[in-house]
């Protein structure tokens, strides 16, 4: 069966929690999310669920920490300052391998910055905002539905893997309505989780869940452990998508909201008569960097277009490894880069690239 409705980026992302079976949510208010927090109050009492306004940042994210310990799907959610304050918890959920899932909607910075949408948390989401060597599932949504598909997919990678998953979308993306469509899906296929902190009743050992090694070796050998783990979604969770990259001559190259304004660049290139493509990477981390790599062999540069001032391109910079130039456009502090901007980028490399022969 199929269910459609008009919704707000943030109303979807919980109504995808909720059918994704998450009943648990700890978040603390901040503009551009509240959405998300005051739907999630208002859903999880209809499905039995358990719904906590915390004290505070910190405190969210340690209810998730005990939730996700006890086995439970749990969900937090805030804007790029509260995500700040949510490192140290993060950190410690990769360190003790508990599944859990984490809403960004990002806000112009640094500081408190304003409340227009940014992308400048790139670095925080992918690179690890918290102290370890430890990676996040970083999910990139650039519409309403993909807001709501990508959450309920979260869920699940969270569990497959035992790592917290992070979707980082943007304030303009959780604001703004569109139809999304519901449907229901065939439960999947996930380990047992016989890690958890279910009791000792029927005769199971006890079980402990921690990030703290004292006996030398021990730590190191966990990690490796991790790096095996995370080696492991590398080859099988990357995903993006592409747009008429066939006879590109230029590839542009972004995520979330710039790659919907992207989208439309693509039909002015074409009315203009310039032959461009678009690579939409949908997880920054795994981040697609072989898709990237691949395209050097047929493109002759990249333009990377960030609403920020440059991150995700230093990885499209590591994918190319020098083949082909890569350029970057972007626009931060709560600006938003538009469609006639980045094409007036696209004809001045492509008149740069005629007067050089």
């Amino acid at each position: 069966m199929t269910e459609r409705r008009l919704m707000a980026g943030n109303e979807a992302a919980g109504e995808g929690a909720v059918r994704a079976g998450c009943r648990f949510y700890y978040g603390y208010p901040i503009t551009p999310q509240n959405e998300l927090t005051e739907y999630m109050a208002r859903r999880l009492a209809e499905v039995g669920g358990t719904f906590i306004q915390a004290e505070s940042e910190l405190a969210a994210i340690n209810m998730v920490y005990g939730t996700a310990a006890a086995g439970e799907r749990v969900m937090t959610s805030s804007s790029s300052p509260g995500i700040s304050l949510k490192q140290e918890g993060i950190s410690y959920l990769a360190g003790s391998e508990l599944p859990a899932v984490i809403i960004n909607a990002q806000r112009g910075g640094p500081g408190l910055g304003d409340i227009s949408p940014s992308q400048s948390d790139y670095f925080q989401a992918v690179k690890g905002g918290g102290h370890g060597d430890y990676h996040l599932i970083v999910l990139a949504p650039y519409s309403v539905q993909e807001f709501a598909d990508v959450v309920y997919d979260a869920f699940d990678l969270a569990d497959l893997y035992r790592i917290p998953v992070l979707v980082l979308a943007d304030g303009q993306l959780g604001q703004m309505m569109e139809p999304v469509e519901f449907k229901d899906r065939p439960p999947c296929t996930l380990p047992a989780k016989d890690w958890a902190l279910t009791g000792v009743r029927n005769g199971r050992e006890r079980n402990i869940v921690k990030s703290f090694y004292w006996i030398k070796g021990d730590l190191e050998q966990f990690n490796l452990h991790l790096q095996a783990k995370y080696a492991e979604i590398r080859a099988k969770e990357v995903r993006c998508e592409t747009y008429d990259l066939e006879e590109a001559d230029i590839a542009l190259v972004a995520y979330g909201t710039s790659a919907r304004i992207c989208r439309e660049v693509l039909k002015l290139a074409k009315a203009n008569g310039v032959r461009i493509g678009l690579l939409r990477p949908i997880t920054l981390w795994p981040f697609p960097t072989e898709q990237i790599r691949e395209l050097t062999v047929s493109v002759g540069s990249f333009l990377v277009v960030e609403m920020s001032y440059g991150q995700m391109v230093e990885d499209v910079r590591l994918a190319v490894e020098g083949r082909r130039p890569v350029h970057f456009y972007g626009r931060g502090g709560g600006a938003v880069p538009t469609s006639k901007e980045i094409l007036g980028e696209v004809m001045r490399l492509r008149e740069q690239r005629e007067a050089a022969g």
